[in-house]
């Protein structure tokens, strides 16, 4: 059998010496990554506004997801081409740094590629079309900054209504008019208005309990703990309370290796289980002698967080014992009762304990508990929620979508400035750039017109996902904008183009111009690839 050797590229000697190089594959390994983040950005554009569709996600063991947020949907799909991977990264930027329109982003950086990719395809350096993009990105910012509106925090009204059109395409809605004076009453509470230029969303404890509908959840004017008391005869209701939190345990101390003890009569043992009883006995008395009557345990990693001989004890002093407090939560807790995370017996003094009129076990479902305190003396800057659904799936999505209410919120307080929703933004830096490019020079010119045509895609989808004629609603609006109509977009309840301010739809300027210089930063990236090399490990 003979074995034909491949065909080698021999280096001559002349002046054209040099290795063989395959001139295709930089193109090629460009088109296959601007498709592969193109069909994540597809996969999410039904998703994008108030009659945006649903994703069912189920993951390998079988678990459901029902949503329609960008980034939860990229978090759990399945993806595997590093450069799908990128806009997988960008939806989560924006959900860390504006919170909403994490799909917006997306399906921007999916139509800005297309353009790259049109570009491309006129014989346009990737490396120029990058920078043009990068510089109309930029102009893209001032343009927004021209046409927003400052905001006073202080107005409820339109911060409700700022939530609220983060709720519209939502699964819950239909609530809006509950959640989004509940997202704005919560972050006031957790933030001094003059001086605070962010919110710390951790102090916003939202608790899950399914039974009831959403109408049903409430801002608790006090303190929710998402544990039961741990009763043995203690007491699930406690008025005038004062309330503890203690990093140690409270049960025999353990090594943390294997142990075995040999007692060789009943007098040793007996001798045993005195000291530890002595041991815990004296831990429960100077508890009660610092007049702690309710006691707040954190989570124990390396032995017991209490065991049942000190519970007997903390019934007969009246003391209502919650453990299993998560060490991410102390500081949640040390603030909003008023009480000083206590690690050690010896500094357990009446100052550090918090204090509350009433704190009591209450019932969510037939056996669901938690515990609620009211009556705070002192509350700190933090607050709880507690959120009802009829199912699982329901109260996620609520709590997605309350969590995104609270970051348009939050962005307001970063950015106090406000936008015309329903692809208005988009649109009036479409016309601009479109303006702008006719004094470029050259290629970027091109590009300028490119960028400007697919910021056009977001109307153009809102239009689409509402039922409505996209190219023609697209023209329309584009018409409006180029007579000085900025405050213009798409109203998906009437089916036309109108005035968006006077319905209500309003968005902050951080999110629309964080999502426009994101997703052209992330096209620069990708276009910057010209091949993929395997590492080794």
């Amino acid at each position: 059998m003979t074995m034909q050797s491949a065909p080698v590229a021999k280096a001559s000697n002349g002046p054209k010496m040099g290795a063989f190089k395959d001139k295709d594959k930089p193109a090629s390994v460009r088109s296959s990554n601007i498709v592969a983040a193109k069909s994540v950005a597809d996969a999410v554009r039904t998703s994008l506004g108030p009659r945006g569709m649903d994703k069912m996600i189920q993951s390998a063991n079988g678990e459901v997801t029902i949503t329609n947020d960008g980034a939860t949907i990229l978090k759990q799909m399945s993806v595997i081409h590093p450069t799908a991977k990128m806009l997988v990264e960008l939806s989560k930027a924006q959900d860390i740094e504006a919170g909403d329109g994490t799909t917006t982003v997306v399906v921007l950086a999916g139509s800005l590629l297309e353009a790259a990719d049109n570009l491309l395809a006129k014989g346009i350096h990737p490396t120029t079309i990058s920078e043009s993009f990068q510089r109309a990105a930029h102009q893209a910012e001032e343009i927004l900054e021209q046409m927003s509106s400052p905001i006073d925090l202080k107005d409820d009204n339109e911060l409700i209504k700022l939530a609220t059109t983060s709720l519209n395409s939502k699964v819950v809605s239909q609530y809006s008019w509950l959640l989004a004076p509940m997202a704005v009453k919560a972050v006031k509470k957790v933030i001094d208005l003059e001086h605070d230029d962010n919110v710390n969303l951790k102090m916003i404890k939202i608790v899950q309990k399914v039974g009831e509908t959403v109408e049903e959840s409430e801002l608790i004017d006090g303190a929710i703990i998402e544990q039961k008391s741990m009763g043995r005869g203690g007491p699930t209701k406690v008025e005038k309370a004062k309330i503890g939190l203690i990093q140690f345990q409270i049960s025999p101390p353990k090594t943390d290796m294997e142990n075995q003890v040999v007692i060789s009569d009943y007098a040793q043992m007996d001798r045993a289980l005195k000291e530890e009883r002595t041991y815990l006995l004296d831990l429960c008395k100077q508890i009660k002698k610092a007049g702690c009557n309710v006691l707040l345990i954190q989570k124990s990693i390396l032995r017991d967080a209490i065991n049942e001989t000190a519970l007997h004890f903390f019934a007969k002093m009246k003391i209502m014992v919650i453990k299993d407090i998560e060490r991410d939560d102390i500081e949640f807790y040390s603030k909003i009762l008023g009480c000083r995370p206590i690690a050690s017996i010896d500094h357990f003094v009446p100052e550090s304990l918090g204090y509350a009129e009433l704190v009591e076990e209450i019932h969510t479902s037939s056996d669901e508990r938690v515990i609620k305190v009211t009556g705070l003396q002192n509350p700190g800057l933090a607050v709880s929620i507690l959120l009802r659904g009829t199912n699982k799936l329901v109260l996620e999505e609520a709590e997605r979508s309350l969590h995104d209410a609270l970051c348009v919120i939050r962005c307001l307080v970063k950015k106090r400035a406000l936008l015309p929703g329903g692809g208005a933004p988009e649109m009036e830096v479409a016309v601009r750039l479109r303006n702008l490019a006719q004094t470029k020079q050259g290629a970027e010119q091109y590009c300028w017109k490119a960028f400007s045509d697919a910021l056009e895609l977001i109307p153009y989808t809102l239009a689409e996902n509402a039922g409505l004629s996209p190219i023609t609603t697209v023209t329309e609006l584009r018409n409006a904008h180029a007579n000085g109509k900025k405050d213009f977009g798409v109203n998906v309840r009437k089916g036309c183009v109108t005035d968006i301010r006077e319905e209500n739809v309003l968005q902050p300027l951080l999110v629309t111009s964080f999502a426009i210089k994101q997703a052209a930063e992330c096209v620069r990236s990708i276009l910057k690839i010209d091949d993929i090399v395997m590492a080794i490990r």
